[in-house]
């Protein structure tokens, strides 16, 4: 009974079922026969399937690595779905052969065994590094920044001034409404709890200098940053990506254009321009929504709590707060845009960055604000 012939030649890759049940193989088992020799290995599968399968070796013609690499294939598919494959009679350098392309499972080295505080103690040295290395790369790319924009203060004529306006009007223009709103419920929300617990001295009206100096040294500014980081800083991030994504930057770089005096300089401009344009607004918004809340809580008239208000706070705080929101629009700039170039060519990727560049933005921000705090703290300003 003939199982698989390979073709009419004599010497072609075959197998056919002889006494006692073996499939004895015929003709060549080499490279130059490979349809005819996968013809016959499927035969010998399907056969497998129903029957125990002993291979006669005797009568083939030549066996290459190709020919034995198939039977040693065709033997591990036999016995991973249940069945039997042996060889018999076969030639010295045959069974050599055989033994050299055998199907081995992989090595799979067993995990080490780690105790659990040098396991916690790895994962922060990790950490630190990854984090220094990220340092070192923020820093490395700001200075390729300050490069571009010194490129362009000499060249005027070269600096894309729309690109500019468009920014602006996307930061600062379009994210008044949302920024004022929050500014003036958090402000509401901070001189409520501050009337409230003040209350129990007798104390309410010292509610203003509280919301004053807050607002107008940290809770503004803070607020416009961590807003700006969310939607505008997430924004950059996609922009570049998708730009990446599509091959757009590479584009610029072929036609001879710089892609951070086009893509980066007019956003981080934008940026430090308009963020302080929006925390100034914040101030306002969130000293109206304490005022309100002070009037309504704490019994304060309007004119009592300007004319409190007037006395508590001087234009020191207000430029105190001022002065470091465009230190925080550069760090935001800076991390979205490296965030974005970082990108690769996956809509996962895309997220993963606009993710990272989110919680690195809002976290640096509070940092900042923090070592501000302790500077103007220590200067006694």
């Amino acid at each position: 009974m003939l199982i698989e012939a390979g073709t009419a030649h004599p010497d072609a890759a075959g197998a056919s079922l002889g006494a006692g049940g073996a499939v004895a193989l015929t003709g060549r088992w080499t490279a130059d026969q490979g349809p005819a020799v996968e013809r016959a290995a499927a035969a010998i599968a399907l056969h497998g399937q129903t029957n125990p399968v002993l291979v006669d070796l005797a009568d083939i013609v030549r066996l290459d690595t190709l020919g034995a690499w198939v039977l040693e294939r065709t033997r591990a598919e036999i016995e991973a779905a249940g069945g039997r494959l042996a060889y018999v009679n076969p030639r010295p350098e045959h069974k050599i052969l055989l033994g050299e392309v055998a199907l081995r499972p992989a090595e799979v080295p067993a995990a080490p065994r780690v105790a659990w505080a040098f396991a916690v103690l790895d994962g922060i040295g990790r950490s630190v590094v990854v984090g220094g290395r990220e340092m070192l790369a923020g820093l490395s790319f700001l200075g390729e920044v300050v490069a571009a924009i010194g490129r362009v203060a000499l060249r005027p004529s070269s600096f894309r001034f729309t690109a500019l306006v468009n920014q602006l009007e996307a930061i600062a223009y379009r994210g008044v409404p949302i920024i004022a709103l929050i500014s003036f419920l958090v402000g509401g929300i901070v001189a409520q709890q501050g009337i409230i617990q003040l209350q129990r001295f007798g104390a309410q009206s010292f509610v203003v200098n509280l919301i004053g100096i807050l607002v107008l040294r940290e809770l503004g500014v803070l607020l416009t940053s961590i807003m700006v980081a969310g939607r505008s800083g997430s924004a950059f991030t996609a922009e570049i990506g998708s730009m990446r994504m599509r091959e757009e930057v590479d584009a610029l770089r072929v036609m001879g254009l710089d892609p951070i005096e086009i893509l980066i300089v007019p956003r981080i401009l934008a940026l430090m321009i308009g963020l302080p344009m929006l925390a100034f607004i914040a101030n306002l918004a969130a000293l109206a929504g304490g005022g309100v809340t002070a009037m309504i809580y704490g019994g304060l008239t309007s004119e009592g709590f300007l004319s409190r208000l007037q006395s508590a706070v001087s234009d020191r705080h207000l430029w105190v707060g001022l002065a470091k929101a465009p230190f925080m629009a550069l760090t935001i700039g800076i991390i979205a845009t490296i965030e974005g170039f970082a990108v690769q060519g996956s809509a996962e990727s895309l997220g993963r960055h606009v993710t990272a560049s989110v919680v690195k933005s809002i976290f640096m921000v509070i940092v900042l604000d923090g070592l501000f705090a302790v500077f103007f703290a220590a200067i006694e300003f």
